[in-house]
C-alpha cells in the first residue's frame, strides 16, 4: 500500500502541475498556478516524509499535513472552476482524485490514532 500511495500522490502532483500550466497567464491565473503547484506537490512530499516517520505521533503529524495540503489542492481546483479559468469537465478527474486521497488519509490517520491510544 505504501508504494501504491507514493505513486498515487506523485501522479496527483504531476497531474495538478499539468493542470496549473493550462491556466491563463494573468494575475489570478498565475496566483492559482503557484498555489496549486505548491500544495499538490506538498501532498506527495509529505507522504514520503510520513513513510519515514520515527514514531506513530510523527506519522500522524505528517499525515495531517498531507490531508491539509490535499484539501487545499481541492480548494484551488474548485476555485479555478468557479472563476471560469478552466471547465469543470477538465478538472473532474482531479476533483475526484483529491476527494479519494483525502478519504484514504483521513482513514489512515484514524487507524494510526487508534494504535497510539492502544499502546498508551
Amino acid at each position: 500500500m505504501t508504494i501504491e500511495l507514493k505513486k498515487r500522490t506523485n501522479i496527483f502532483a504531476h497531474s495538478c502541475v499539468k493542470l496549473a500550466l493550462e491556466l491563463p497567464n494573468s494575475f489570478l491565473g498565475n496566483h492559482i498556478k503557484s498555489q496549486l503547484i505548491r500544495c499538490s506537490t506538498s501532498v506527495a512530499a509529505n507522504y514520503r516524509a510520513a513513510c519515514l516517520a520515527q514514531s506513530k505521533n510523527s506519522f500522524i503529524s505528517k499525515i495531517s499535513i498531507v490531508i491539509e495540503e490535499v484539501d487545499e489542492s481541492l480548494f484551488w481546483i474548485e476555485f479555478l472552476v468557479e472563476e471560469n479559468l478552466l471547465s469543470k469537465e477538465t478538472c473532474n478527474s482531479l476533483l475526484k482524485e483529491a476527494d479519494e486521497i483525502t478519504r484514504i488519509f483521513i482513514s489512515s490517520r484514524k487507524t494510526a490514532k487508534l494504535g497510539v491510544k492502544t499502546n498508551q
